[in-house]
């Protein structure tokens, strides 16, 4: 059983780096390839799986669906009103799956704290030390465009972590 369970942690440790790309791509893009939500989705879906049989309840994965499906009902009317994009919607649906339904709370925790630090630094960009980095960030003010891939990112690794922490723990002690 505990097979399961590495297996699970396996798939949420690839979603890192994927989930380090899609933050990038949408800092130097301001876009999120529907290809990169997709496999996120799938690795989410996975790794649900697998810590649902590890469990023998399917309650995580069925509260991931419904906060996704709520997650993109709620985000949608804003996408029609071009106040964040579309890639921004598809990831924050898909982020339930990633992160399962336990950990909800404290994602929108963190997801909080981070989209005010994104915002604030692309609102202030002299809060940056590389003059490189204070033009782009003036560049994006001036477009009024803030990435919101990138703390949705951070969000999502910190809790993937935590995941993966807990887990490890819980396979030393078996």
């Amino acid at each position: 059983m505990s097979l399961l369970l590495a297996a699970s942690l396996l798939l949420k440790a690839l979603a890192i780096p994927l989930l380090s790309w899609v933050a990038w791509v949408d800092l130097s893009t301001q876009k999120i390839a529907n290809r990169d939500v997709l496999l996120l989705l799938c690795l989410g879906l996975g790794s649900l799986q697998l810590f649902s049989a590890q469990t023998g309840s399917w309650w995580d994965m069925g509260l991931s669906a419904i906060a996704g499906l709520i997650l993109f009902i709620a985000l949608f009317p804003f996408w029609v009103m071009r106040k964040v994009g579309a890639g921004d919607v598809k990831l924050m649906a898909v982020t339930p799956f990633l992160i399962g339904g336990s950990d909800l709370a404290v994602f929108s925790v963190l997801l909080l704290v981070f989209a005010i630090g994104t915002a604030s630094v692309a609102k202030n960009p002299s809060l940056l030390p590389a003059v490189m980095f204070r033009y782009y960030a003036q560049q994006m003010d001036k477009k009024g465009v803030v990435p919101f891939g990138v703390p949705i990112s951070a969000a999502a690794i910190c809790i993937i972590v935590l995941q993966i922490y807990s887990g490890m723990l819980i396979l030393i002690e078996l």
